[in-house]
């Protein structure tokens, strides 16, 4: 009979083993989560598609500072039907105009062109787009600042959501254990039914309650999968990075310390100078437009045709020529082209100068936001604990008294209601801090904590 057993435990267990486990949710840290999102964020993918596409602007602006080389060549067949007797003078060579009604002309050209000065245009082109490539560069540091800033909250707000889901059962737990109480009263003939029903009304809503906070946390996630552009409906989860008191409690850094050195590792704010020195580059690029343009040029040719008597091979030789010359071109009228674009890129850089310091005064106003909320929300986590360690010991002293009938249902229901309620403003306003702490040590450090 034992025999028996151990092998139908074998048996088994290897049918468990062959079973596979039930999925399980990955466990996301906040660290899992900013990486991924500056690996697949799509936004994040443009930008950077943008700066190559920039660099490759940078490349070709180097190239024109070189010399240009091309060669060409024409092959052309004439018939002339009414050819006029004589001799004719064709690329240094004496040929017989009458002898074909139909010949065949070729010629074969290498030419190059350098421009050797134009007013510095083309160096500052690529200094302009230079400067355009980095922009980009700053865009997409931007891009990836303001994700992180958002996984952030919601990686928060999905830590709060599940803690009060916690505080939700508990209340729950205590609703139905006040109705298992009043049914043994009713038995005992100590209330009455209606007294019972508003406990039952009670515990069915906490039970509700539970509901709508695991829907809350449930909403977060799929807003934070939506931002790491997760599509999949793999089973998704945060870690618990269990925060402590002692993070909300710690000292609120001075605001102005954190402005002054957010103004040296914001992105958005280089990328705004950036764009007043294109600006400036522009202005630059067209006083210089009236400038003159020296260029030189300089090429190999030859000629052959079937109306010479020569050999295809001689007359490449006989008509060999090389040319170069120096070219200058000097504008004289230019129909106010050269003063409107000054003008314009004089109004444009002004016009960026305004943009920086509206930007400047958007991220003083962010960041004092945030510490106001920092200093708020400490405040009244440090009376929250107060006022829940008092509803909690309140509540016990109501549930001692209802058990005694010294308390009635209204009584015990408002102590509990406190006792909730005192909980979840403590667990608010503790990771509010929290957050907003981060949030302040972000913009002065320019990282996120993970």
């Amino acid at each position: 009979m034992n025999t028996v057993m151990k092998a139908s435990a074998a048996v088994l267990s290897l049918f468990f083993i062959g079973v596979p486990a039930t999925t399980q949710a990955r466990q996301w840290t906040l660290s899992d989560c900013i990486n991924y999102a500056l690996t697949n964020n799509i936004s994040l993918k443009k930008t950077t598609l943008q700066r190559l596409s920039a660099l490759e602007d940078v490349c070709e602006a180097k190239a024109q500072l070189l010399p240009s080389l091309s060669a060409s060549t024409s092959q052309t067949v004439t018939y002339n039907p009414f050819p006029q007797s004589g001799r004719a003078t064709m690329a240094g060579d004496y040929i017989e105009s009458s002898v074909d009604k139909v010949y065949y002309n070729g010629s074969y050209t290498v030419q190059g062109n350098w421009t050797v000065w134009n007013g510095n245009r083309n160096r500052n082109q690529v200094k302009l787009n230079q400067l355009i490539a980095d922009k980009a560069d700053l865009d997409s540091a931007s891009q990836a600042r303001s994700i992180q800033e958002q996984i952030a909250q919601l990686y928060v707000q999905i830590l709060y959501s599940t803690e009060d889901v916690k505080v939700c059962q508990e209340s729950y737990a205590m609703s139905a254990k006040n109705e298992e109480r009043g049914k043994e009263m009713v038995k005992a003939g100590k209330m009455s039914r209606s007294d019972l029903a508003q406990l039952s009304a009670q515990a069915a809503q906490d039970k509700y309650n539970i509901v709508a906070a695991e829907s809350s946390v449930k909403n977060y996630k799929r807003q934070l999968k939506q931002l790491l552009q997760i599509t999949n409906d793999e089973p998704f989860d945060v870690v618990d990075p269990k925060t402590t008191d002692a993070q909300a409690l710690q000292p609120v850094p001075k605001l102005s310390g954190i402005y002054e050195a957010s103004l040296n590792n914001r992105p958005e704010l280089k990328a705004y100078q950036n764009t007043i020195d294109q600006y400036a580059l522009n202005y630059k690029m067209a006083k210089a437009s009236n400038l003159p343009t020296v260029s030189v040029n300089a090429g190999v040719g030859t000629s052959t045709t079937s109306l010479s008597s020569n050999a295809w091979g001689n007359q490449i030789k006989n008509n060999f020529g090389i040319n170069g010359g120096v070219t200058i071109s000097i504008p004289i009228f230019d129909q106010r082209s050269r003063k409107t674009s000054m003008n314009k890129a004089m109004i444009a850089q002004e016009s960026a100068r305004l943009d920086l310091q509206n930007e400047q005064t958007t991220l003083y106003s962010t960041i004092e936001n945030y510490w106001l909320q920092a200093v708020t929300n400490q405040d009244q986590y440090k009376a929250a604990r107060v006022s829940t360690t008092s509803a909690e010991t309140s509540y016990n002293l109501l549930s001692e008294q209802f058990k005694l009938g010294l308390k009635n249902i209204s009584d015990l229901r408002t102590g509990k209601d406190n006792l909730i309620k005192a909980r979840q403003s403590e667990l608010q306003a503790k990771y509010l801090t929290i957050l907003n702490l981060d949030m302040l040590d972000f913009y002065k450090n320019g990282t996120l904590k993970k």
